[in-house]
């Protein structure tokens, strides 16, 4: 690889010896890990420490020199962050012990032969920090200025960079504090781990382009995320035009920006949802290599991410129904409370589409639309949602080419009736709290639907009752074992009914289940008992046929239906 200096293994003690200073770029992600990552370390550190292993590895570093003293850090700052982190935890349980006039002048000592060693030099008279490690500029005056000095770490008017560098502190703090109770154990601790922590370090020479290291080494087979390679993407096709400073500081404000509103990890999803919604469909694999292949000029780059950023915050409220975007849009705010009850994902892409260029009356007609076919197709038909996506992609670029669409965009995977109908009245909805929620939305709005009685799904007042109780055995009713297993799952079983009555029914007879179906204050309930005098296998599935010709005219788009 061109440019490449050396790869070689070093420990941590290696690394932050001999002067070496290491500064993260200013264009790099801010600081992300969180417990789990520290609980990760921690876990390999107690194994360490208690000699099951002899050393760690640590990773890859790549860093960027041009002198074998400075390096900027193309990837490896979470980790050296996190240790930095840790060590300076330690260093705080040491001043403890000298504040509580515990061996005062040695762990003085201790502490600040650890801190020269690998955080850095503080001058006694100013309180400046010399560190060995310079973050990114969202978080390095909170590093230097209360991390180092062992300050009291602010609660406020932090970032989130500074809240999770915080809370890393804070949850190395109790556990070494716990853990180590000396000094000597205490300076034990990081001597044993300086020497047991390795990394896998390739540096590279100024001569190769600090954006370029990422995709060379993503092709090399080092995992690494699409908004890693995007940013390094963008960022190198700017610097390669010789840019203002100011450019490249708008460009990583912009940046900031989305990832702040959506997170490091939200970030990778929405950016297949937001390059689908303008783009053929890609997926997750090729999509760096495609939006690549697409975005070459600086024109082209500012005008993506001011075009992410934008619709950012659709993306954010499409998966949101209680967003103040809908508040006055109840048609809209009702369909995305039924996507998302039904954990629809796939209309993303094609909602950033329709907001961005349909009118409130379009975009309500779309999601309405949606909502319907994910009820007939995923929900009841449980059918393969691969084939949706292709239909959505379609609609997407049609409404961003048209600012239109219309309901025969969808024929093909629009449920028929017939099949509606037939998969309705077969339906099984295991016990599960997702599936607890579909049932009482079906049987709500069948409510409504026959009865003009209106259940509130929301409330804790109604539960699913299994008529045949979900636990029976042979001596309930009508049934044997296989009809059983085959009946108090359908949704012909299930009903809405209050939970005082629904822990009374329990186990019960259906005679006995009757007489608190009639007092049920819902109507699609009360009235089994008029319908119904016995209860068995084909009473359920005469009553789910009953059901499933109600959901049929419920859940229907008149221009697709036979």
């Amino acid at each position: 690889m061109r440019g490449i200096q050396g790869t070689s293994n070093k420990t941590y003690r290696q690394l932050m010896g001999n002067g070496l200073r290491y500064e993260i770029p200013k264009f790099q992600r801010d600081y992300t890990w969180d417990t789990e990552q520290w609980d990760d370390l921690w876990q390999d550190i107690k194994a360490l420490m208690s000699n099951e292993d002899e050393e760690h590895y640590m990773g890859y570093l790549v860093l960027q020199t041009s002198n074998n003293k400075e390096f900027q850090i193309i990837d490896g700052q979470q980790r050296l962050t996190t240790m930095s982190i840790l060590i300076l935890s330690t260093l705080k349980c040491l001043n403890d012990l000298v504040d509580s006039n515990i061996d005062p002048e040695s762990n003085q000592l201790r502490k600040n032969n650890l801190l020269n060693s690998y955080i850095g030099y503080i001058d006694p008279v100013t309180l400046i920090s010399n560190n060995k490690l310079k973050l990114n500029r969202n978080s390095n005056d909170y590093y230097k200025q209360h991390l180092v000095l062992l300050k009291d770490l602010p609660l406020r008017n932090t970032n989130t960079s500074e809240k999770h560098m915080r809370e890393c502190f804070n949850w190395y703090y109790d556990r070494i504090k716990k853990e180590y109770k000396t000094g000597e154990e205490l300076a034990g601790f990081v001597d044993n781990i300086v020497d047991k922590l390795f990394f896998t370090v390739i540096e590279v020479t100024d001569q190769l382009n600090a954006f370029k290291v990422f995709e060379t080494l993503n092709a090399r087979g080092v995992q690494l995320s699409s908004s890693d390679l995007l940013k390094n993407h963008l960022f190198s096709v700017v610097d390669e035009t010789q840019p203002h400073i100011s450019e490249i500081e708008e460009l990583e404000n912009i940046w900031s920006k989305i990832v702040g509103k959506l997170g490091e990890q939200k970030f990778e999803d929405y950016l297949r949802y937001y390059w689908n919604s303008i783009s053929k469909s890609v997926g997750k694999k090729n999509l760096f290599k495609t939006i690549k292949s697409s975005i070459k000029t600086k024109q082209e780059v500012f005008g993506l991410i001011r075009n992410l950023n934008d619709t950012a915050d659709i993306f954010l409220a499409i998966q949101n129904p209680e967003d103040d975007l809908w508040r006055d849009k109840p048609e809209i705010q009702k369909a995305l409370r039924e996507l998302k009850l039904f954990q629809i994902r796939q209309t993303y892409s094609l909602f950033m589409s329709g907001y961005r260029n349909l009118t409130s009356e379009g975009f309500s007609k779309l999601t309405k639309t949606c909502s319907i076919i994910s009820l007939r197709y995923n929900i009841i038909g449980g059918l393969n949602p691969n084939a949706q996506e292709d239909v959505y992609n379609a609609v997407a670029l049609k409404i961003e080419s048209q600012k239109k669409f219309s309901a025969s965009d969808f024929q093909s995977i629009y449920v028929q009736d017939n099949s509606f109908e037939n998969d309705f009245s077969t339906k099984e909805f295991k016990n599960t709290t997702r599936n607890h929620k579909i049932v009482k939305y079906l049987l709500a709005k069948i409510e409504i639907y026959e009865y003009n009685s209106e259940i509130d799904v929301d409330s804790d007042l109604f539960t699913i009752e299994h008529i045949l109780p979900e636990n029976a055995d042979e001596e309930w009713g009508e049934f044997s074992f296989d009809e059983i297993n085959r009946s108090r799952f359908r949704i012909g079983n299930l009903t809405l009914l209050e939970k005082k009555f629904n822990r009374e029914a329990a186990q019960k007879s259906f005679a006995e289940k009757c007489k608190l179906f009639e007092k049920s204050q819902s109507k699609l309930t009360n009235s089994i008992p008029t319908k119904f005098s016995t209860w068995d296998e084909a009473k359920i599935a005469t009553r789910q046929r009953m059901l499933a010709k109600h959901a049929k005219a419920i859940w229907k788009i008149q221009e697709l239906s036979n």
